[in-house]
């Protein structure tokens, strides 16, 4: 098994190139199984997510070829198999968006339910609710969700709360219903927006995708699309954290601003000078940080996504910062980790209270989901003496070779392909 390792106390020079949105890229994939012929996906990150995807998608029938940045999906000659099995859903829980494609394009579903989550339930019940109303008729069992329609028929689908992958399911079996669709209370981030430009592609009239309220006319049929995928916005948060963290100067090239308003301004608060160059953005930190408290809301709040490396950047400040999370109640894992390295963290019930300190120390420390494996690769470049990230299985599923990328602008930073051989 890998782990990462890191020496730290080395300020970042240099250039970052921010690659595709692996939460775009995802529903996107999904998006092709509405249509026949070839589409073309370019700007995909190499990810083990990303694999799974297309391991799924060749299992539904689908001719799939990926390259990153390129991902071409067609239809193959064989009939299309429209059940997702739990041995592939359970690795990934964006399996979940084929319910809407296949129950849309050939009138049923047989999906697996995906499962525990280790920051917290994601319940797919707001999913079931709406595609009930579009005239999908559902049932649970043997742990599969059971879906059939004839065709689904246009309605209006109010959520109860907004829901990232439900408004994504529900947009794309739209696209296929009969007639209008108005999706009310929806996510509003902007992979969802970038969903209904795929979708716009393919023939579908999606009007509101980013917003709270989406309008979609359905089409008889859909066509197949050629599309690049937006950068990144959490890989570029990530990013931006680890030179507010270790100091430095580094270009981020294609960093999408517009959709990290509300990190950035934190990001500016503590001190970080960030400025654009085109569809570039500059990153500068030269003077110690200073505390900043943030709460976790929905887009266009701040992203649940960046709370654990911003912690990693207020340990380090110069006071006390007040970090709220309102969105999963299991995403405090990281802190005994970083308490490992001398972090002063106190957490009470969904808040986490950072007493920052002047030095962490490097320690060997365990992942236990995506965002928190880079808030410890953080943590590891600030760190003085060596730091190892153990699980990293987990930071593959959402960073693209982030350990070349940092190593390229001046961290000392190497993978471990055998972590049993670190003492």
């Amino acid at each position: 098994m890998d782990a990462i390792r890191i020496r730290g106390c080395r300020q970042l020079f240099g250039t970052i190139r921010v690659g595709g949105a692996k939460n775009a890229a995802l529903p996107i994939l999904c998006a092709t199984l509405l249509s026949d012929g070839a589409s073309r996906l370019r700007n995909v990150p190499g990810l083990r997510d990303i694999e799974t995807t297309a391991a799924l998608l060749r299992f539904l029938g689908r001719d799939i070829s990926v390259d990153t940045p390129e991902v071409l999906v067609g239809q193959t000659t064989q009939a299309v198999r429209p059940e997702a099995p739990y041995e592939l859903v359970r690795q990934m829980r964006a399996s979940v968006l084929v319910l809407g494609p296949l129950l849309a394009r050939y009138g049923r579903a047989k999906v697996s339910l995906p499962g525990g989550c280790a920051i917290g339930a994601r319940p797919v019940d707001q999913h079931l609710k709406g595609l009930e109303a579009l005239g999908a008729s559902i049932s649970v069992e043997h742990g599969y969700i059971v879906a059939q329609a004839n065709r689904l028929k246009g309605a209006e689908v109010v959520f109860d709360m907004p829901t990232v992958g439900g408004t994504e399911n529900l947009l794309m079996a739209a696209a296929l219903a009969k007639g209008r669709t108005t999706l009310v209370n929806c996510a509003r981030e902007p992979e969802i927006e970038e969903l209904g430009r795929v979708l716009n592609k393919m023939g579908a009239r999606v009007e509101g995708a980013g917003t709270a309220i989406i309008h979609i006319e359905g089409k008889d049929e859909l066509d197949p699309f050629d599309h690049a995928i937006i950068a990144d916005r959490i890989e570029a948060g990530t990013f931006m954290a680890a030179v507010g963290a270790t100091g430095g100067n580094v270009l981020l090239e294609h960093a999408p601003l517009d959709d990290l308003e509300p990190v950035v301004a934190k990001f500016r608060q503590a001190g970080l000078t960030i400025e654009r160059e085109g569809e570039h953005a500059r990153i500068v930190r030269a003077d110690r940080l200073k505390p900043v408290d943030v709460t976790t809301a929905p887009h266009p709040g701040f992203p649940t996504d960046m709370q654990a490396q911003f912690m990693a950047l207020m340990t380090v400040a110069s006071g006390r910062s007040v970090l709220s999370e309102t969105i999963f109640e299991n995403r405090f894992m990281h802190v005994p980790e970083m308490q490992r390295m001398g972090a002063r963290i106190e957490i009470r019930n969904n808040v986490a209270i950072v007493e920052g300190v002047k030095q962490l120390s490097g320690a060997s420390v365990m992942a236990t989901d995506l965002r928190a494996s880079a808030s410890l690769v953080i943590s590891g470049l600030v760190a003085e003496g060596e730091t190892v990230v153990r699980r990293v299985y987990h930071l593959d599923r959402g960073y693209e070779h982030i350990e070349t990328k940092l190593a390229d602008v001046g961290a000392d930073i190497a993978r471990i392909r055998d972590e049993s051989s670190i003492p």
